[in-house]
């Protein structure tokens, strides 16, 4: 190589400037090696890549999100992560570490190039977040359960209740593990097992059964590298991670209280969030999870924040949150349907659908924005404008699953609600019983088919159905009701009061156990600027 060169009369300067390549061109030679270990699904791609500091060095640790997927993972100890089993498409990704962070906008076709992202200062980002003037709340404390305030009936709090719960396990879900790399996890065990004081080696296998989910698997190997490197932070990081994953919460918090004593970083903060709210502190959790914001306006941490501020019933700050996340992350799927989530609680439920048919539009796959929606056109007390052509694109792209026909039918009664025109009711009809054949055990769809036919005063098809529904789901306390009224209208007084009297035993136990729910999520009390303190 070096006499071709010389042989076209290359400058010094040039060569230097092709050999300082070598290191990349090494990196991506192995990357390439372990991406043919992957177990790749047909029809799908893995993007992967390495990240960079300013100086060309590998960042390990580096958070990287596949934002129109709201998939996350971690650099590895070579700086390179990866994204398995992802459909061909135009994605966006971004890597973030320690207030620093470098992005791109890809297009896959069936197979994808390696992404190189240097990470940056990025103050654009910094400043379009707009946190320097702080929110306009502070969360000064928490208040009794019962204090909790909500717009409508009390099953749409409950939708509303379960909803931001749903939103909550958008944070960590869609985190790719690094895929099956039997032969690789077999050598980092012998090399663990070959040198058991050596820290790499059990570093190195620790942080693979992380990155796999095996946590467990994953303790003994970071213990024992934190025992011969107790000063190494980002090892320590990983076995918090895994104490906490694993339940021990006490060790997880003896851990993550040293880290925030040696380093003040957002992934620090927003760990320790997570270990309080697991241990119950929420207002702990709430305030870390702020401080993790304001060192660092990222999208995971600013969706953590979010959630938790909808999680507690703060609903306006929540708002306020995730409407500044959706002008900075635009293309943030989970940050546009937890604003839906958050605007459903307030009563706003146009602009709720607006939000989640903006994100099923980001990334048409994501099943997520669907799903809330579809549970917010049953809530609201009319129909959503957007909603009934989101959820038949839903319907189509999920032939074999049950629910988006069962939403897709809900919508299309809600045109012109029950009865509906005839039109109307054929077509959700066939959705309805389309669903009950993918699904046998759909109860809601066999009540709504119940409902249909009392409509026509087909009251015994309706008690078939009715009494289907209370088969296959007995805790589906409407069906009891429904039926109980079916048979009233048929003379069958005795077989109605027994329907009644289980639909007031299972709405007595439902009404219990979200009087415990509630009891468990501690609200928060807002203050408001230039206000006094209030639950809000």
């Amino acid at each position: 190589m070096v006499a071709m060169f010389f042989s076209e009369k290359r400058t010094v300067s040039s060569i230097v400037r092709m050999i300082g390549l070598l290191p990349m061109l090494i990196v991506f030679t192995v990357l390439a090696s372990d991406f043919r270990m992957y177990a790749q699904q047909p029809g799908t791609v893995a993007i992967h890549g390495v990240v960079n500091d300013m100086r060309g060095n590998p960042v390990s640790d580096a958070i990287v999100l596949l934002q129109q997927t709201d998939a996350t993972t971690r650099t590895d100890v070579h700086g390179s992560f990866a994204f398995v089993n992802v459909r061909p498409g135009k994605y966006s990704v971004r890597a973030e570490k320690a207030n620093l962070h470098a992005s791109a906008d890809i297009s896959t076709g069936n197979t994808a190039a390696p992404i190189i992202l240097t990470l940056s200062a990025d103050t654009a980002h910094v400043e379009s977040m707009d946190f320097s003037d702080k929110p306009s709340f502070t969360v000064a404390g928490i208040t009794d359960w019962t204090a909790v305030g909500g717009h409508g009936s009390d099953a749409n709090l409950r939708t509303s209740e379960t909803l931001a719960r749903e939103a909550v396990t958008l944070r960590s879900g869609g985190v790719v593990p690094a895929g099956h790399m039997g032969d690789t996890e077999s050598a980092l065990r012998r090399a663990a097992k070959a040198s058991p004081e050596s820290f790499a080696a059990n570093r190195d296998l620790g942080r693979f059964c992380l990155q796999n989910g095996n946590y467990r698997d994953a303790v003994p190997p970071l213990e024992a590298a934190y025992r011969i490197d107790p000063a190494n932070h980002s090892n320590e990081y990983d076995l918090t991670f895994a104490y906490k994953e694993t339940g021990d919460l006490k060790q997880a918090h003896e851990h993550i209280n040293h880290l925030l004593s040696e380093e003040d970083t957002s992934e620090v903060h927003r760990l320790a969030g997570d270990i309080n709210e697991a241990m119950g502190d929420a207002l702990s959790a709430e305030h870390e999870y702020e401080a993790a914001v304001h060192l660092d306006p990222s999208e995971p941490n600013e969706f953590t924040w979010g959630t938790e501020l909808l999680l507690h019933r703060a609903v306006w700050p929540a708002i306020e949150v995730f409407r500044k996340g959706t002008k900075t992350y635009p293309k943030s799927a989970r940050m546009l349907s937890a604003l839906g989530v958050a605007l459903f609680a307030s009563a706003q439920y146009e602009e709720a659908a607006e939000q989640l048919c903006k994100a099923s539009d980001l990334n048409p796959a994501n099943t997520a924005p669907y799903m809330f929606l579809g549970e917010i056109e049953i809530a609201a007390p009319a129909p959503l404008a957007c909603a009934e052509r989101k959820l038949a694109r839903f319907a189509q792209a999920q032939p074999e699953s049950a629910r988006p026909k069962y939403y897709y039918a809900m919508a299309v009664l809600k045109r012109q609600g029950i009865p509906a025109n005839v039109a109307d009711e054929d077509q959700a009809r066939s959705l309805l019983q389309k669903a009950v054949e993918v699904d046998p055990k759909f109860g809601e769809a066999y009540l709504q088919l119940g409902i249909l036919r009392m409509d026509k005063k087909d009251y015994q098809q309706a008690i078939d159905f009715f009494a289907k529904a209370v088969e296959v789901n007995p805790q589906l306390g409407d069906a009891y009701y429904r039926l109980g009224v079916a048979y009233q209208r048929i003379g069958l007084s005795a077989k109605a009061q027994q329907e009644f009297d289980q639909h007031d035993a299972i709405e007595k136990l439902r009404a219990e156990a979200v009087e415990q729910q509630r009891q468990k999520i501690q609200q928060f009390m807002v203050v408001l600027q230039g206000q006094p303190a209030i639950a809000k």
